[in-house]
């Protein structure tokens, strides 16, 4: 009894690991439209509150994901535009979209470090000003009201 008991807790312990981990580029597919992820600047990850894994072509994927599905995410990263392979959490990116963005899903978006930046004049969003607008579009049909 004390080994099941023992077991039980061990599963518990490691089966809610909310560590991220790595996209497999060129194997792994996106959780939401399901494509191959293939490029290092546009990807995107999440971890449930569970310990589930998520994986995303394109961040505008996780965004129009997170807003269908009920989950507590533990950890949401988007990849770093200016450093590819590197993973940012939401909070500390800023939003890019722009037309010369060509994002896999056609958003024209990609997310920068706060840290770092880019020295052109860009609209900068924050995480909570993306969910915003990705939600008033879907809500009107894909057309954004000023």
């Amino acid at each position: 009894m004390k080994k099941l008991i023992f077991l039980a807790a061990l599963l518990l312990l490691f089966g809610c690991n909310t560590d991220p981990k790595p996209i497999a580029y060129g194997h792994d597919t996106c959780d939401f439209c399901e494509m191959t992820i293939v490029n290092e600047v546009f990807s995107a990850r999440a971890v449930s509150t569970k310990g589930k894994q998520f994986k995303y072509d394109a961040i505008e994927c996780l965004v129009h994901d997170l807003e269908q599905k009920e989950i507590e995410m533990a950890v949401i990263q988007v990849a770093n535009y200016s450093d590819p392979g590197e993973m940012l959490n939401v909070e500390n990116a800023f939003f890019i979209m722009e037309d010369s963005i060509n994002s896999p899903m056609g958003a024209n978006l990609a997310a920068v470090s706060k840290e770092n930046p880019p020295k052109e004049k860009h609209d900068l969003l924050e995480w909570d000003q993306l969910l915003e607008y990705f939600l008033r579009k879907d809500s009107i049909g894909g057309k954004i009201l000023e």
